[in-house]
């Protein structure tokens, strides 16, 4: 995405009224399906905030996982520059958000220059739907969405950052959704960054019973807020001929859903 305008802590009380966000866009989201990251800007300036999103580099979770500590604490040092000066940073990943609350500070430990500001910063790190709810307190969201959906739970998302009752909480209050919860929604989906690459014998087997939990919900389109998962979940529902759309839940919550769906090629009538 190109660049473009729009106190820490979650305390509504404590935190000027119109709020400066930096949008750490993510790297796949750059890439891959852009619309994520404008969906992003129009619910947070759609909730008061002032959007910014900086010149900015990979938060450093592929180097991280892969146990190249060394890059993944430069990439840090430049998201952390980058961001510093926002009052909140939010990523419409829970993946990445996991990356900068939890193990931002794992990088920096006993250091006595960096970690004070590595903790600053990522306590005042969020993924995007719990900030909407938890931080801004918003309740309700004025887009439409006319269909049936399903929602999985990411594994960062849910173990690292507890979001799990938010995004379902703004889907439910969406007219025209039908919210029509899956066996295991919270059970991870194989994709997991590098493991698929490593492990794809183990990652298949993993999606495989994923996309028939999916399917049997009987819901035309799926929901998550981890862009690699919906990768990885819309891959396997097209490979098996499974009629259900992908869409990252920031899309649907904005009402932009004219793109099409995720790994597809023109938009379903």
């Amino acid at each position: 995405m190109a660049e473009q305008g729009a106190g820490s802590g979650p305390d509504r009380a404590a935190v000027p009224a119109r709020r400066r966000v930096g949008l750490l866009v993510t790297c796949l989201i750059d890439f891959i399906r852009p619309s994520v990251g404008f969906a992003a800007v129009k619910l947070l300036e759609d909730a008061g905030c002032i959007v910014e999103v900086p010149r900015q580099s990979c938060c450093g979770q592929p180097a991280f996982n892969s146990g190249d500590r060394r890059t993944a604490r430069e990439l840090a040092e430049q998201v952390i520059v980058a961001f510093e000066p926002y009052d909140y940073v939010v990523v419409p990943s829970g993946s990445c958000g996991g990356m900068v609350r939890t193990h931002y500070p794992e990088l920096f430990h006993g250091d006595p220059n960096w970690l004070p500001r590595v903790e600053a910063f990522a306590g005042k790190t969020f993924e995007l739907v719990s900030f909407l709810v938890d931080v801004l307190g918003v309740t309700g969201i004025a887009a439409r969405f006319d269909g049936s959906v399903t929602y999985h739970d990411s594994c960062s998302s849910l173990r690292e950052l507890g979001v799990k009752a938010q995004p379902r909480k703004l889907l439910a209050d969406m007219a025209g959704l039908k919210l029509v919860e899956m066996r295991d929604a919270d059970v991870c989906c194989g994709f997991g960054g590098t493991f698929c690459v490593k492990y794809p014998d183990i990652s298949n087997a993993i999606v495989a019973k994923k996309a028939d939990n999916i399917a049997a919900t009987g819901a035309s389109t799926l929901l998550a807020g981890d862009l690699g998962c919906l990768m990885n979940m819309a891959g396997k529902l097209q490979r098996e001929g499974k009629n259900v759309e992908a869409r990252h839940v920031a899309e649907v919550l904005a009402g932009m859903t004219d793109e099409p769906a995720i790994g597809e090629t023109r938009r379903r009538p």
